[in-house]
């Protein structure tokens, strides 16, 4: 999915800024707008950026985010430490993190480093359900489970006429 400069509209609403090293649209809401792009791993002015995939729709941010709070990751790491499935599917999503941001280019600082606490932790539920978007189901385990719990966030009735 391109990225054009009406996505780029999008993404500079949605994130109260222009968005920066973006590759492409990852994954789209329902109603077309972009909701996850796909990040050069290293952005223009330079820096390292390991996160891969950017979860960019401001509704399934908020509900991601109220999972959080709500004490969901320190649940899903407890989960992790004791399901050696549940390890070694979250240990695969990191592989394939790693191999999505080679195809972009090698970048020794972060060598090694995917995003979301993988493959030993659960640091960030926004960036393994973007993983999950970008890279549909079955990929990233615990980033499958995240989207199945926040519900019908890209329904495009949910969709706010400013995001």
């Amino acid at each position: 999915m391109t990225v054009s400069d009406a996505d780029l509209d999008v993404l500079a609403r949605q994130l109260g800024r222009p968005a920066r090293g973006v590759v492409r649209v990852a994954a789209r809401c329902g109603c077309g707008k972009p909701a996850v792009v796909m990040t050069e791993p290293r952005l223009p002015d330079g820096t390292p950026f390991p996160t891969v995939y950017y979860l960019t729709c401001p509704r399934a941010a908020s509900a991601i985010g109220t999972l959080e709070a709500e004490g969901a990751m320190a649940e899903m790491q407890q989960r992790l430490a004791d399901d050696p499935a549940l390890a070694e599917g979250h240990a695969a999503a990191h592989a394939a993190y790693l191999a999505d941001r080679a195809s972009l280019g090698q970048v020794p600082e972060i060598d090694g480093i995917s995003a979301g606490g993988m493959p030993t932790r659960v640091k960030c539920l926004h960036v393994l359900a973007a993983h999950a978007l970008a890279a549909g189901p079955g990929v990233n385990p615990l980033g499958d489970e995240v989207l199945a719990r926040i519900g019908a966030w890209w329904q495009p009735t949910a969709c706010l006429e400013g995001e």
